[in-house]
C-alpha cells in the first residue's frame, strides 16, 4: 500500500518587494522544518522520492528535513492547482512512500480530497501521512485515509 506524506513548507518571511518565489524560511520555519524531519525520521516514514515546489522556502524546508531521497523540482506545485498535484503523483514510479512538498491552498485541499477528512487547519510545516489504497497511477478523491496529522505545535494526531 502506497504512503503519501503532504507537508506544507515552513513559515517564509513577508518581505516588501521580495518576490514570492524567493521568500526563505524565517528562524521559526527553520527549526519547524528540521522537527518535521527528526519526527519523520523517528516513526521510520522515510522517502523513496520527494516531489518539491521550485520555491525557495520549499527547497529550504527540504534542507531542513535532512532526509536522503532522490528529488524533483517541480513548477507546477508551486501553480497550487490539486488536479496538477493529484497527476503529478498518478505519475510516482516504484516507490513504497512519496513526500510531496508544496504550499496551501491545494496541500489541505489535496488531504481533503484524497481522504475526506478535512483538517481543521493545515498550517505551516503541517505533514499529513495518507495511505493509499490503490497504487499510484489509481490515486483519485476518496482514495486514501490520513493515518497521522502532525504539526510541529501539537505533535501528531492519528486518525
Amino acid at each position: 500500500m502506497p504512503t503519501l506524506i503532504v507537508l506544507r513548507h515552513a513559515k517564509a518571511v513577508h518581505t516588501l518587494g521580495l518576490a514570492d518565489l524567493e521568500r526563505s524560511l524565517t528562524d521559526r520555519g527553520r527549526k519547524d522544518a528540521a522537527a518535521a524531519g527528526d519526527w519523520l525520521r523517528a516513526q521510520g516514514l522515510l522517502p523513496e522520492r520527494v516531489l518539491c515546489s521550485t520555491s525557495e522556502r520549499t527547497r529550504e524546508t527540504l534542507e531542513r528535513l535532512s532526509l536522503d531521497a532522490p528529488v524533483s523540482y517541480e513548477p507546477g506545485i508551486y501553480d497550487n492547482d490539486v488536479d496538477t498535484l493529484l497527476d503529478l503523483i498518478r505519475q510516482t514510479g516504484d516507490v513504497g512512500t512519496l513526500l510531496l512538498i508544496g504550499h496551501n491552498p491545494s496541500f489541505h485541499q489535496l488531504v481533503f480530497d484524497l481522504t475526506g477528512s478535512d483538517p481543521e487547519t493545515f498550517p505551516t510545516s503541517a505533514l499529513a501521512v495518507i495511505e493509499l489504497a490503490g497504487g499510484w497511477a489509481e490515486t483519485w478523491p476518496g482514495a486514501g485515509r490520513t493515518t497521522v496529522l502532525w504539526t510541529p505545535k501539537s505533535g501528531p494526531h492519528m486518525s
